[in-house]
């Protein structure tokens, strides 16, 4: 995934009462990781999405207290998202959040599947060090010919040895505030060669669906993220595959995305039918896919714990509707809905408000999704291969 978009790993699914009005999305609350972008379900209620009986609120946070506190703070001339955010943590929402109005600009712009970075993936490698996964072409790493393998020893002078990929990220993005055109130093090591390489920050697309035929003739589709298009995207893919190939799709490292598109992304499988329940304010709601989809190709999905939220949205459809076998490591266990609140500074502050589950029931939250096939290195190429000879036994493949 690119890095430096505002990608939260801890997903969420919420309503959404402030900023572009919609009804529902899925928003990364929390720390950074290596891509950005959530989105929202349309404010009518379509076919997709049905009203069922109220159950109990499952709000752990008083939105009008809160409000209160960051008030009352700045009228003392203290910070009131940083009261906001005593509040939230002393409250015991483990996924709660507060953003403030730049943060969370940066965050409703990487909804359109666009971040401001440099065009490159990290990943953690051997003893704790961080080295590039990928580069994206036409970026700013690419154009300094910068090459997956390569090290990142500092950026702008800190050496990011033994730190997170997600710590890594904010370094690269500026902490969340930085803007196209301002630049960053990385250090980069290449074999015995070690240098210093200055880059600008650009405005830039995210790579969010990757599709390549592999040699067996199966049809991989890698989706790192559920932004705007994704859904469709996936769709188009498995229409154009050959008819008899199976599908990989990968959906390893995904921290989720626009619930809508997760939704979408399973109607390329389904041919209608529930996707996933979940709850607002104690208001039981049920989320369905299109009709029309593929439902006689084989499928396997790759999962890892990086995959969260939307992803396990999307794996939970398919697996407990019998439409693909799931192979991999346990999923990471983020299905928390959450609503935002608009602070008296601007900040914005996410809640949790309730919870989703797959359609046979399964709470996923702080569970995760227990794959079909459990592979102990489910980030390497051996999961793939195991993915792959699943998918043979399906038909997918030769």
């Amino acid at each position: 995934m690119p890095v430096g978009p505002g990608f939260r790993p801890d997903v969420c699914l919420r309503p959404r009462g402030v900023l572009r009005g919609a009804a529902l999305t899925l928003v990364f609350a929390g720390v950074l990781a290596t891509a950005a972008a959530t989105g929202s379900l349309p404010r009518q209620e379509s076919a997709a999405v049905k009203r069922e009986q109220p159950s109990p609120r499952g709000d752990t946070v008083d939105r009008g207290a809160l409000a209160r506190a960051a008030a009352d703070a700045m009228a003392d001339g203290k910070s009131g998202k940083k009261a906001a955010e005593e509040f939230v943590s002393r409250s015991g929402d483990r996924w709660g959040a507060v953003y403030g109005p730049a943060e969370y600009e940066e965050f409703e712009q990487a909804l359109d599947g666009s971040y401001t970075g440099v065009g490159l993936s990290a990943r953690k490698a051997a003893r704790g060090r961080i080295e590039i996964s990928r580069v994206q072409a036409g970026g700013p790493a690419a154009k300094a010919g910068l090459r997956p393998g390569d090290r990142l020893v500092t950026v702008d002078g800190r050496s990011v040895d033994g730190l997170s990929v997600s710590q890594v990220v904010a370094l690269l993005r500026g902490d969340g505030h930085a803007r196209a055109g301002s630049t960053v130093a990385l250090g980069v090591e290449r074999g015995r060669t070690t240098w210093t390489e200055t880059l600008s920050r650009a405005r830039l697309a995210t790579e969010d669906v990757t599709v390549r035929r592999l040699d067996d003739g199966t049809v991989l589709i890698k989706v790192s993220a559920f932004t705007k298009g994704v859904g469709e995207r996936v769709r188009g893919a498995v229409r154009d595959a050959p008819a008899g190939a199976g599908v990989l799709l990968d959906l390893r490292g995904n921290a989720g995305g626009l619930v809508a598109e997760a939704a979408v992304a399973a109607s390329a499988f389904l041919d209608g039918g529930l996707v996933a329940t979940y709850d607002v304010d104690g208001e039981q709601r049920a989320l369905y896919a299109q009709s029309g989809g593929d439902t006689e190709r084989p499928v396997v999905a790759l999962v890892d714990g990086g995959t969260m939220s939307a992803a396990e949205l999307l794996t939970g459809a398919l697996k407990d509707r019998g439409r693909a076998i799931t192979v991999g490591s346990r999923t990471f266990g983020k299905g928390a809905v959450q609503m935002p609140s608009t602070l008296p500074d601007g900040s914005v502050a996410e809640l949790t408000v309730g919870h989703y589950r797959t359609p046979a029931g399964h709470g996923v939250d702080g569970r995760g999704i227990t794959p079909d096939l459990i592979v102990g290195d489910a980030t390497g190429e051996r999961a793939e291969e195991r993915a792959r000879t699943v998918l043979s036994g399906l038909g997918g493949g030769s």
